[in-house]
């Protein structure tokens, strides 16, 4: 990607493979954005004398009010048509009316903000708060696969805002089948939300494990003669690794850096500190019911996520659930360490909460001596920000570039928890009672916990109900199954 060129630039020194160009105008504001199979072909084309002469009125317009480009070369035209359509809606350029159609690709769409998440489709990015993934260009494929992960996570597909009990009687079993079914209280939304949080590691390109897991399952069905099933998860698997590839990483361009940067710049201006805020660390706690009780630290650098020096932490000093104490616990092992390493500290932390979890990070920050460095909580319900010893909040404009990276912040650090602390809980799962039961594998287990949920629910079924739900499980190993957890259970 090229730097600002004034028009003057030779076009023959641009090269030849496919990318997007941008033009600017004498204030250095985007005017146009296009894609091309060969850059330097397209931009000559603009700057030949006898292109003004042959140029309908708009075309000249445009030319007239050139005075800088820039370029990103890329793989290939479809990747250069999928950062073009991205930059558009990011830059609104007046010139790219033609972009301002009813042809845009597909996008993924989710709110967690909303009691009880599901995923939709979409093709306009609205500022509403929701999560945004695209776009896709491949329409058939992406229907299908978010319908495979709506089932495969359990979560809902049905259209109301909230779903009640109405809602239950009227679905289909077909579709309850896959369903978590939170419309009857089957789950609440704590334990909604945490088949979401896996659902969002897989939206942003973490996809191992579940690759992992349908690769069990296609083998399983392999070995058993049932190759059309098996035929059916290789497409899924294929369809997922193509949909949720890691897209490549634009934020270096000029483009992007400038926007990070002006994020930080535009938070020192807010909160009125000595210098920006370059280096920020943000701090949450992660419990289920008092256990496993977990912490994440991220680190955001000129704005843009430093995963790098993400930390997590096993909480050792605090027992029950006291997300204050957690608090003080993590931030004072953490500056503590940095300190005995010679390390350098952050210029700003933020605090997942409100008053509470910040006096106690400030507690914590002057046991070990910590001083001078500019630290928040931000509280989610209104995102206010709030500062030590200060009694009203601060409230940063809802459009600003300085919250919506604090936001970021803090839902990085959330994430980066819940992973972490469902990690541990899915480890303590698998420690169970089918360990001990002769021929069951690894593999096995999982699948007979992912569909019963817990060897206390498949207690209260049948040696038929595991024949018809699990694939691979024979009459035999059904019924050992069973009379060993009875067994158990007697004992």
């Amino acid at each position: 990607m090229s730097s600002f060129r004034r028009t003057e630039y030779r076009t023959q020194d641009i090269p030849k493979d496919p990318g997007v160009y941008v033009y600017r105008d004498q204030f250095k504001q985007v005017i146009y954005i296009g894609k091309a199979k060969s850059l330097r072909k397209r931009l000559s084309n603009y700057f030949q004398p006898s292109r003004m002469r042959t140029a309908d009125p708009k075309l000249r317009s445009l030319i007239n009010s050139i005075a800088y480009f820039e370029y990103h070369v890329v793989k290939s035209e479809s990747e250069a048509l999928l950062l073009e359509s991205r930059l558009i809606k990011e830059y609104a350029p007046k010139y790219n009316i033609l972009m301002r159609d009813d042809k845009r690709f597909l996008l993924i769409k989710i709110h967690l903000g909303e009691k009880f998440p599901k995923l939709i489709l979409t093709r306009l990015r609205k500022d509403d708060g929701a999560n945004y993934f695209g776009p896709f260009p491949k329409a058939g494929v992406l229907r299908d696969t978010l319908d495979f992960l709506t089932k495969y996570f359990n979560l809902r597909s049905c259209s109301p805002l909230i779903p009640d009990e109405k809602d239950f009687k009227h679905c289909h079993a077909s579709v309850l089948a896959n369903c978590s079914a939170p419309c009857n209280g089957s789950v609440n939304r704590d334990q909604y939300m945490d088949h979401v949080n896996e659902l969002m590691t897989v939206l942003n390109g973490k996809v191992t494990n579940i690759i992992t897991d349908l690769s069990d399952e296609m083998s399983i069905h392999a070995q058993a003669g049932r190759f059309e099933k098996a035929a059916v998860v290789r497409d899924i698997i294929e369809n997922i690794k193509s949909i949720f590839k890691p897209q490549r990483n634009f934020a270096t361009s000029a483009l992007k850096q400038r926007s990070d940067l002006e994020a930080v710049n535009e938070l020192q201006k807010y909160l009125n500190l000595e210098n920006p805020p370059k280096v920020i660390e943000c701090f949450d706690n992660s419990n289920f019911q008092g256990s496993n009780a977990v912490a994440s630290m991220v680190q955001f650098r000129d704005g843009k996520p430093y995963t790098k020096n993400y930390r997590h932490f096993k909480i050792k000093t605090v027992e029950g659930i006291d997300d204050f104490a957690s608090m003080r616990e993590i931030v004072k092992r953490r500056y503590s360490r940095l300190i005995k390493e010679e390390q350098p500290l952050p210029d700003m932390i933020l605090v997942d909460g409100g008053k509470g979890q910040l006096s106690n990070a400030c507690d914590a920050l002057a046991e070990i001596g910590v001083t001078g460095i500019a630290i928040y909580g931000l509280a989610k319900r209104y995102e206010i920000l709030f500062k030590p010893n200060q009694s009203e909040g601060i409230f940063l404009p809802t459009d600003s570039s300085a919250l919506k990276m604090l936001q970021h912040l803090r839902d990085e650090a959330h994430r980066f928890a819940i992973t972490f602390h469902r990690s541990l809980r899915n480890k303590r799962i698998t420690d169970s009672i089918l360990d001990d039961i002769p021929g069951i594998g690894k593999v096995r287990k999982m699948q007979i916990l992912k569909e019963f949920g817990s060897v206390k629910n498949l207690r209260t079924k049948s040696p038929e109900d595991l024949l018809a739900r699990v694939p691979g499980i024979g009459s035999k190993m059904a019924e050992t199954i069973f009379e060993h957890l009875n067994r158990k259970k007697r004992n």
